[in-house]
């Protein structure tokens, strides 16, 4: 079974998390952080350790350790029935990462909609990082080296995913907009799609 699926995508700070999240309150829909689900684990857990030592670099966890992850919340969601796979749409942000965790997923995901989150002024992303890491007390948003190498790695290694799937389903969303604005815009797509 292939699950119905909106990728929320964009560059670290884009909003994906934000809008994500506001998704996730809407009857039908399931939001999955593949970066929440990782600070989550204790640094006690091997996936947890991995998890720290990748992202206090700025690097991407390998791709082995994030689709297991990935696929133990949708079972979990699955089991506890916060996530109905024959009705509702699964939203994920933060994954797939790079066109291999795409292969990956090909066979278990059917993607309606890309949504891109783009915001053209740097400064804007790199401070939206920064006050969540202070909110959040996320550490590999606090420096400022860490998220210049994040923001290097998603160019280098995330961006190529918008390549893997048609350009019909790719929606490019200024989030520099308001909040609401942004949501509007993704709503909008999501109805297009027939996903709502």
């Amino acid at each position: 079974m292939k699950y119905s699926t909106v990728l929320l995508f964009g560059a670290p700070g884009s909003g994906k998390g934000t809008q994500g999240k506001i998704l996730g309150t809407v009857p039908g829909f399931f939001h999955f952080a593949c970066g929440d689900a990782f600070r989550n684990l204790r640094i006690t857990d091997p996936l947890g350790r991995t998890f720290v030592e990748h992202s206090s670099r700025g690097q991407l966890v390998p791709d082995e350790a994030t689709i297991n992850l990935w696929r133990k919340n949708i079972e979990a969601g699955t089991l506890n029935g916060t996530f109905h796979p024959d009705s509702d749409t699964l939203v994920l942000d933060g994954i797939p990462r790079n066109p291999h965790q795409v292969e990956m997923l090909r066979d278990m995901l059917e993607v309606k909609a890309v949504l891109n989150l783009t915001c053209s002024d740097m400064s804007k992303m790199v401070e939206r990082l920064q006050r969540r890491a202070l909110r959040e007390n996320r550490l590999d948003d606090a420096n400022l080296e860490i998220i210049k190498e994040r923001l290097v790695t998603y160019e280098r290694e995330t961006k190529p995913v918008l390549d893997c799937y048609p350009r019909e389903i790719i929606h490019h969303i200024d989030s520099a907009q308001s909040q609401i604005a942004v949501l509007r815009a993704i709503l909008d797509v999501l109805a297009q799609h027939a996903v709502i």
